[in-house]
């Protein structure tokens, strides 16, 4: 694998190069409210989840049918305790129904025991499964999708969105269904009992749930709502705490609190309509439920003083009715349940809608081991409609030549590169590697090929062995230790009392700016990529440290494609050429001394940033003192 783990986008985007945050946050925000899947939408995503379970869910299905029927012989004893031994005196029954009650009592709890074990660490498997899921989906979206989307959000995607989804294979479904299988099984016995006490209490029972069901459809969207704004609030929170200097730099502490409790506001404006609704979903049961158990008083106990139903048997109907009315009345908390997982996974599956980069059906060519010839022709860009960034970009950059990239900030050096690594595709033009059109080429074949050094090194909060191997997991020590002896890294790991298990802390803070270069390069080395890109990697260092890693990058460059971001020009005058980019366009091309000697962009960039003066009006060559060319 290449370096590219450290994003290219993280070496920060020039402003004229790609959509605003603002823009592109806004056109995700849209594109996420267009996007609101039915539940016909969404099966089909349940269905995926359920199918690896189905033996699972048939057996534990069967384990919850003897544990309701086992629940159910309590209150159906009471009729013959009360009927049979109490009135009639029929003593000899009271062993039988009293062995019956125990026995039903212990399968009860061996059968709840059983469900909580089989289903509860199967919807924790099923989240870890979903999450990585989601991770590696999200990890194969192109770039685009990143600068469309917060880190924080996508975090909140992967961790939070999930969660609720343990309810659709958990203990939220198991009582749901339970529920249904009790009420389904009460509901037969208590038609034995009396069918008009039943269908008259029914009716009632069969509006509620009716209304119950209108309510969940309209508290659906409160869910996703409510997880959509806990993305945003993750999100900014995730930024405030990563640009924490930035932050007490400028004294911002208040003004971050105040916006995060602007936020934190609007997630707990949320939180309490959908508290208001489940209120008044609680009110109105309690309401149904007084008006059934007034109706089954008034209507039991006429039946019993005719002489149409014994004593134990309205007791019997009483306990009976419960077993029916509970599941209803528990639909307000575990449909709010399976409502949030059904919002969340809603959310998920419009994550796994996005189509991956090498879903693309032109991309089929695998490629093996390249030269390293890179062609643009004709290659045009945009990243909104209607707003091209690049024109008509046209060079060629050779195995074992180095091409600089200059130019003012947003001009199109980066954009240059995006398309390089194939982070966006050219929207007119072709852009070529080895005579092969790259728009055709599986992108993991590609990248595994390219190596990058930012100015910006990414260190992930492991060790330095860690961080070295990312580029290349399954090298050897020999490898290894040769990539930390050229990078010079060993210099500085073997110093430290833990050598290369040293960690090198968020970002790499424990180490100075020059050790996280020589590791960044040291990284590059171990890829052995074809095509290598230097965002000015040597820029924000001091001279000193400068000198040390410019060993390494001349051994990295050697015999590879490179590409180079200059924005200090005394680093690019070996380039093999240097191309001036403005305003999406090559306006100049050549070496240092060739384009120092013409009069033009690069000499006017070249002398402000060397605090010369620049005399356009001198023929080209004329006066000219060529600076003598130094290691890149």
């Amino acid at each position: 694998m290449g370096t590219f783990g450290q994003g290219m986008h993280g070496s920060g985007g020039r402003s004229m190069e790609r959509p605003s945050r603002n823009t592109a946050r806004s056109a995700s925000a849209e594109m996420t409210a267009k996007k609101k899947p039915k539940f016909s939408e969404v099966w089909p995503e349940i269905k995926k989840l359920m199918a690896p379970r189905k033996w699972l869910l048939l057996g534990s299905f069967a384990i919850m049918v003897m544990n309701r029927g086992s629940g159910l012989v309590l209150p159906a004893s009471t009729k013959y305790l009360i009927d049979n031994v109490m009135k009639r005196h029929e003593l000899n029954l009271l062993p039988w129904i009293v062995g019956a009650v125990v026995a039903a009592t212990i399968v009860q709890g061996i059968t709840s025991y059983a469900l909580t074990q089989l289903l509860s660490k199967a919807g924790q498997r099923l989240i870890t499964e979903l999450r990585m899921q989601v991770q590696q989906h999200i990890g194969r979206l192109p770039v685009r999708f990143y600068d469309e989307n917060r880190t924080g959000t996508l975090v909140a995607r992967i961790m939070t969105d999930v969660e609720g989804v343990r309810n659709l294979v958990g203990t939220g479904l198991v009582e749901f269904l339970g529920g249904l299988l009790t009420a389904g099984f009460a509901f037969g016995y208590l038609i034995f009992l009396s069918v008009k006490m039943t269908l008259l209490t029914f009716t009632i029972l069969l509006l509620f749930a009716f209304i119950l069901q209108r309510a969940f459809k309209t508290i659906r969207p409160i869910f996703r709502e409510r997880a959509k704004l806990n993305a945003e609030v993750t999100g900014r929170l995730t930024e405030s705490l990563g640009g924490v200097r930035v932050i007490k730099g400028y004294h911002a502490e208040e003004s971050e609190a105040a916006i995060f409790g602007t936020n934190v506001k609007r997630l707990l404006d949320n939180v309490i309509s959908t508290l208001t609704a489940q209120s008044v979903m609680a009110l109105a049961s309690t309401a149904v439920l007084g008006v059934v158990g007034a109706l089954v008083m008034w209507m039991g106990a006429r039946q019993v003083v005719a002489g149409q139903l014994s004593t134990g048997g309205y007791v019997t109907y009483v306990m009976f009715l419960a077993f029916m009315i509970a599941p209803i009345a528990g639909l307000v908390s575990i449909g709010t349940q399976l409502t949030e997982a059904l919002a969340g996974l809603d959310r998920t599956a419009e994550i796994l809608k996005e189509a991956e980069e090498d879903r693309d059906p032109r991309r089929t060519v695998e490629l093996d081991t390249i030269r390293g010839d890179v062609r643009f022709s004709d290659v045009s860009f945009e990243y909104e409609a209607g707003k091209p960034v690049l024109h008509g970009i046209a060079f060629e950059s050779h195995p074992g030549s180095v091409t600089a990239l200059v130019g003012s900030s947003g001009s199109g050096k980066s954009t240059i590169i995006s398309l390089v690594c194939a982070f966006h595709s050219a929207t007119s033009g072709q852009i070529l590697i080895d005579g092969v059109d790259l728009s055709t080429v599986r992108i993991g074949s590609y990248r595994s090929q390219l190596g990058v050094v930012l100015q910006e090194t990414f260190l992930f909060d492991g060790s330095i062995r860690q961080n070295i191997l990312f580029s290349r997991p399954n090298a050897t020590e020999e490898q290894l230790m040769e990539a930390c002896r050229i990078a010079r890294v060993d210099e500085f790991a073997e110093r430290f009392d833990e050598g290369y298990e040293t960690i090198v802390g968020e970002r790499g803070v424990k180490l100075s700016g020059g050790q996280r270069q020589r590791l960044s390069i040291a990284r590059a080395i171990l890829a052995d990529p074809r095509i290598l890109i230097l965002d000015e990697a040597t820029s924000s260092l001091d001279s000193e440290s400068e000198a040390m890693i410019q060993h390494g990058l001349s051994y990295l460059m050697r015999g590879r494609t490179t590409f180079v971001i200059a924005h200090r020009l005394s680093t690019i005058r070996n380039a093999d050429q240097i191309l001036v980019v403005e305003k999406g366009h090559i306006v100049e091309r050549g070496t240092h001394a060739s384009l120092y000697a013409l009069r033009g962009r690069y000499r006017e960039l070249y002398d402000r940033q060397h605090g010369l003066e620049t005399n356009l009006f001198l023929a080209p060559g004329e006066g000219d003192v060529v600076p003598e060319p130094v290691a890149v």
